[in-house]
C-alpha cells in the first residue's frame, strides 16, 4: 500500500509517531469490524451492533486518511456505507472488503 507522506518532514515524523500510538486501537477496530462482518454474513448482527460497526468503520476511515493511507481509508469508508445501508449483496462483499483492508495495512500493523 502506498502511504502518501506529508511534504513537511517534521509533520511526517509526527504523524508516524501518532500512528504508532494509535496502532492498538486500529488493530482493535479491525478485529471488531471482522467480527461484525462475520456476524452480518451469518445474519446474526443486531441493529445496535450494526450501528456500532458503522461508527467504528467511520473512525477507522478518517484515521487512515489522516495518516496518509488513502486507499485503506476508502475501503473502510465502503465498509461504513455497507453497515449504514446493508443489503444482501453488500453484506456478501463485506468479507472481501475486510480482507482487502487488512491486506492494504498488513505491512503497517
Amino acid at each position: 500500500m502506498n502511504q502518501v507522506p506529508h511534504p513537511d518532514p517534521q509533520i511526517y515524523e509526527l504523524l508516524q509517531e501518532l500512528w504508532q500510538r494509535h496502532l492498538p486501537s486500529t488493530r482493535e477496530r479491525l478485529d471488531l469490524l471482522d467480527n461484525a462482518a462475520r456476524r452480518a454474513a451469518d445474519g446474526c448482527l443486531d441493529r445496535t451492533s450494526q450501528i456500532e460497526a458503522q461508527s467504528i468503520a467511520h473512525k477507522l476511515s478518517g484515521n487512515l486518511g489522516m495518516f496518509g493511507y488513502k486507499e485503506a481509508g476508502e475501503v473502510a469508508g465502503d465498509i461504513e456505507h455497507t453497515f449504514k445501508a446493508p443489503s444482501p449483496q453488500a453484506i456478501a462483499l463485506l468479507g472481501e472488503k475486510m480482507r482487502r483492508l487488512r491486506e492494504l495495512l498488513a505491512s503497517h500493523l
